[in-house]
């Protein structure tokens, strides 16, 4: 059985824990020791570790990253120094100079495991999406319009990051996914942004070389009576649309087929997909996640050139 260190004991941590119990060996670090101790104890035990390099020194095969954005750049780059795999919470950083460090890094070990915590590129919905476009369904791509509108207090590490990178990152992900090509022009706004402070609320356009056009929406700061459920998003193609539920829950498509969907809701939120990759990654080496470098470098590469719009 494979041994993986959590890196970071928080909810999200707890989350990911929880889809590894039983199947690795699991043990703990976190910023504050009580907070690994009490993690352990809720899953059945394993080795607390008091630093990160204790950590490093020992016999984990793999280490699963789940502490705030600005730690990511040194304990990613640690780690595959030190021979150890890598799953890393989104966003996988939050500068340009961190996503370079980081892609040094990688290239200076290219056999080693680096996977990003993107449960969004497992959700069944999208695979869904893709699989409708790719049956030609609905002819050729013309423009998708997708995201996510609600209400969401940003405290303490969060309140220092703007909602697109630290939540929107995700659509970003999932719309970018649906292109073939990369993307040729960014541009973006942010309604009501106040300067100095993070943004709220963005609309972000991603044209791409064949005419297509990807909008996203994202907002911390929207009113919404569902909180975020039962918005709609849509995917418009010369012969026919796909509207979809934006977490997920059903597809409708309308072309030259006409049906509803309903992905399954065992994995919604693709949590369970993305572990499944990293543990085959584990047990395969040299196997390349889906959610690999690449794909983040293209997604983050969407939001910092939209963020240079709020200079």
């Amino acid at each position: 059985m494979k041994k993986v260190c959590l890196i970071g004991c928080g909810t999200i941590g707890r989350l990911h824990a929880k889809n590894l119990v039983g199947k690795v060996e699991l043990s703990f670090h976190s910023r504050t020791q009580a907070s690994a101790e009490a993690l352990s104890r809720q899953c059945g035990g394993g080795q607390v570790f008091a630093s990160y390099a204790d950590v490093l020194d020992s016999a984990v095969d793999a280490v699963l990253i789940s502490s705030p954005p600005d730690a990511h750049r040194p304990q990613v780059v640690a780690a595959l120094a030190a021979g150890k795999g890598v799953l890393v919470e989104k966003p996988l950083c939050a500068t340009e100079d961190d996503l370079a460090a980081i892609g040094a890094a990688a290239a200076a070990h290219p056999d080693a495991l680096l996977m990003i915590a993107e449960n969004y590129y497992y959700k069944p919905s999208l695979k869904l999406l893709k699989w409708i476009i790719q049956q030609g369904f609905i002819g050729q791509v013309q423009q998708a319009i997708i995201g996510k509108r609600f209400t969401q207090d940003a405290t303490g590490w969060k309140s220092s990051y703007g909602a697109l990178l630290e939540g929107g990152i995700h659509f970003v992900a999932l719309g970018a996914d649906l292109f073939a090509d990369a993307p040729r022009q960014v541009t973006a706004e942010f309604p009501r942004h106040r300067a100095g402070e993070p943004e709220r609320n963005s609309i972000v356009r991603v044209e791409y070389p064949s005419g297509a056009e990807l909008v996203l929406r994202y907002a911390w700061n929207a009113f919404s009576l569902t909180k975020g459920t039962f918005q709609h998003a849509r995917i418009l193609g010369t012969e026919g649309r796909i509207v979809f539920e934006c977490n997920g829950l059903y597809v409708r498509l309308r072309g030259r087929r006409k049906r509803l969907y309903f992905p399954g809701v065992g994995d919604l939120m693709g949590y369970k997909g993305m572990m499944r990759d990293f543990l085959q990654c584990l047990q395969e080496p040299g196997r390349q996640p889906y959610s690999d470098l690449a794909r983040a470098e293209r997604d983050l590469g969407i939001v910092f050139t939209a963020y240079k719009g709020l200079k």
